[in-house]
């Protein structure tokens, strides 16, 4: 395991390691020499102890007296280390001993003094020759002897058998004496290596610190500039450069805060902007729809009436004129909602053959007036995602491709993708086709490939934006294969979902094809003059009696005094902040009947929507298409007529009964 040491561990480390080295390498060198010493001067001691014993024996063994050799022998062992003494003759014999020699061999005999180490008995011993007269290395007779030569004056010669204990204490004394001096010098050596790393371990720990501080983003770290500070110089630059650190965060900081609040201001009249913005969309589309709702209940009117030639021209143009500013006003009310994210989403499983059953009710007139054919294939499927977004995408993509094929047809089918999971809707035309470039433009809003006149006729390129938006808020992606002259394909996927057989309510298809009921009474209440006037005159041309009201308490008065209508259209926003949820509720209240009615609105949201459908209203969103308006006012007629005949047939049942 690594074991990482800090600042001050390896600085204390860098200037005690030089210092124990030294302090070591001396007192080992010196404690060596003074062995060395020890050893030689032992040896030189043996030697010349040996020579004295030779000297002292060189007469007693010239006369051979036993005697006196003994005593020279007693009196050698005075020596301390001294153990045993032998003086023999050339020829081995013993003449006086004096101790108990322990060694077991001796050096082998010779003219020359010699020396050995018993490693048994941990003793030295030393045979030393006795000469008639004094015989050195240097001397004639000891160079003769030492070319082998027979020199005559050699007595004898004495075995001295020295114990080394007093050599042994001494290396012990010279060993721990050195021990002590290295112990003593690593202590001076620490503690003087101590004091250096303080020195300089202090500033650098302070200096460590300091960096830390700032690194933590304390910029108000400084260290102290002490005169006596080894590193003065390195601490006052970095307290320099702390101090312009800080002067620079705090100007950052004011920069930022200027800039954060310039940021505020700017967003709250961005968002003020914002909002004005909605607030002049949310009226302009309400005060527009109400005139264009209006107008397009004139030129229906206008219509049922008898004209000639040009005149119907006229109204023609008229009412096309009145179709597009009606379409722009819905794509721009669709667009403001998707960017509001004010669009909801129910998803819920439904059958596809239904949508596919109201996208051709809704095309089919379209398709065959620019006499194309609109092929739209019976499926099965069942699908998981909201019905009502979907149609939304499925009519832009149809419409669109009806705008743009001159000849030909359009084909919607449905297939279900292998490994399940998914269905495959796809919007097929022959029409002139989108070169490659543009696959991307066309989703973009008011992008049109072959309409630079920008003619209402074609389109206000808002459709496929719209698309794509719808999309992505169901999660879904909108695929384009197409090329110039060869047509369009457009490609989604969608989720399916488990069959669920629903039994749906609907009329029978013979009361479809009844006309519309004449001299029934319809009540419009409507506090706008010009939508009130429309209405009520294109209701009349349909054969109702009409009843016009301004505000709940006329149309109250009006079913107290005249009775209660058979259908009822209503506003939903009216004269004194009442809604036409509550009007319908307090009408039907009053005439005790479930008056079949409906509402229109120049702005809905989705509470609005939902709001009138929990209570089984439907909501018609400003300006109403007439056809719409026909159809559904129809369906609401029969099905009231349905359910009287239903309740007259049981009561005549039961009196049958």
């Amino acid at each position: 395991m690594k074991v990482m040491l800090g600042i001050r561990d390896r600085m204390l480390l860098s200037a005690l390691l030089p210092v124990a080295l030294v302090v070591v390498g001396l007192v080992v060198a010196l404690t060596a020499l003074h062995l060395n010493d020890l050893q030689t001067t032992h040896h030189q001691r043996l030697r010349s102890v040996a020579q004295q014993v030779a000297v002292a024996s060189r007469s007693g063994l010239l006369t051979q007296d036993r005697g006196q050799l003994s005593l020279v022998a007693m009196g050698a062992m005075h020596e301390h280390d001294l153990r045993a003494v032998t003086i023999l003759t050339m020829d081995g014999r013993a003449l006086a001993s004096a101790g108990r020699h322990a060694a077991s061999a001796w050096p082998a005999a010779t003219h020359l003094a010699g020396q050995q180490w018993d490693a048994l008995a941990q003793r030295e011993l030393l045979v030393q020759p006795v000469w008639a007269a004094p015989v050195g290395p240097e001397s004639v007779y000891g160079q003769a002897l030492a070319k082998g030569l027979t020199v005559p004056g050699l007595l004898g010669q004495v075995k001295l058998e020295f114990a080394n204990n007093g050599l042994v204490e001494r290396r012990t004394d010279a060993l721990l004496t050195g021990a002590a001096v290295a112990l003593a010098g690593l202590l001076l050596g620490g503690l003087l290596a101590l004091h250096l790393a303080r020195v300089f371990i202090e500033p650098v720990v302070s200096m460590s610190r300091m960096v830390k501080r700032i690194g933590e983003g304390d910029l108000s770290a400084r260290g102290p500039e002490s005169p006596h500070n080894p590193l003065r110089e390195l601490q006052l630059g970095l307290n320099q450069m702390v101090q312009a650190l800080e002067t620079g965060r705090d100007l950052l900081e004011q920069r930022v805060t200027d800039a954060t609040r310039d940021l505020r201001n700017k967003t709250e009249e961005a968002e003020q902007a914002t909002l004005a913005k909605s607030r002049f969309l949310a009226a302009a589309t309400h005060d527009l729809r109400q005139p264009a709702h209006a107008l397009g209940m004139f030129v229906e009117r206008l219509r049922q009436l008898t004209h000639d030639t040009q005149a119907m021209q006229v109204l023609g143009n008229l009412e096309a004129s009145v179709q597009s500013m009606q379409e722009l006003l819905d794509a721009l009310l669709d667009i403001s909602r998707f960017n509001a994210n004010a669009v909801p989403v129910q998803a819920q499983p439904f059958a596809l053959n239904e949508l596919f059953d109201k996208l051709r009710s809704a095309m089919g007139s379209t398709a065959r007036d620019k006499g194309l054919r609109l092929r739209i294939r019976p499926t099965r499927a069942w699908l998981m995602t909201d019905a009502g977004q979907l149609q939304r995408i499925l009519l832009n993509l149809v419409g669109n491709a009806l705008a743009y094929t001159p000849q030909g047809s359009v084909l919607v089918s449905c297939r279900p993708l292998a490994g399940g999971g998914l269905a495959r809707i796809q919007v097929w035309d022959s029409g002139i086709g989108i070169a490659p470039e543009h696959h991307t433009s066309v989703f973009e809003d008011y992008f049109q490939v072959d309409n630079p006149a920008r003619s209402n006729s074609k389109g206000l390129g808002l459709g496929l934006h719209i698309v794509d938006l719808t999309a992505r808020l169901l999660g879904l992606s909108v695929q384009l294969r197409s090329n110039l002259g060869c047509g369009s394909r457009f490609t989604i996927d969608v989720p399916l979902a488990p069959l669920r057989p629903v039994a749906p309510v609907q009329l029978p298809p013979e009361s479809l094809a009844l006309p519309m009921p004449r001299g029934l009474v319809a009540m419009v209440l409507e506090d706008d003059h010009l939508s009130r006037e429309a209405l009520a005159s294109l209701l009349g041309g349909w054969g109702f009696e009409v009843r016009s009201a301004d505000s709940l308490a006329v149309a109250l008065q009006s079913i107290e005094d005249q009775g209660p209508p058979d259908v009822l259209v209503s506003d939903y926003r009216l004269a004194d902040w009442v809604n036409g949820i509550d009007a319908v509720r307090q009408l039907r209240a009053a005439a005790n009947l479930p008056i079949p009615a409906c509402l229109v609105s120049g702005t809905s949201t989705p509470a609005m929507v939902q709001a009138a459908r929990d209570v089984g209203l439907t909501l018609l969103q400003k300006p109403v298409r007439p056809a719409k308006l026909r159809a559904l006012l129809r369906r609401l007629v029969l099905e009231r007529g349905l359910a009287q005949q239903g309740d007259q047939d049981s009561e005549e049942g039961g009196a049958a009964v």
